[in-house]
């Protein structure tokens, strides 16, 4: 199961299921395997400013 991750300062969300072909990020890619040195690409916060999100519906 794939989860996603939103950005708590601009609340971008990245999903692992699509991951972030346009940076080098190939759908698939799970949260733990994105380097530390990764930042939001909306707003540059880093990577430890994610929470991971459930999402309903």
């Amino acid at each position: 199961m794939f989860r996603k991750w939103q950005c708590v300062v601009c609340e971008f969300i990245y999903d692992e299921e699509l991951g972030l072909p346009d940076e080098d990020i190939p759908p698939g890619t799970r949260w733990e395997d994105i380097p530390d040195s990764w930042t939001c690409r909306d707003c540059g916060a880093p990577k430890s400013d994610f929470l991971m999100v459930e999402i309903f519906g």
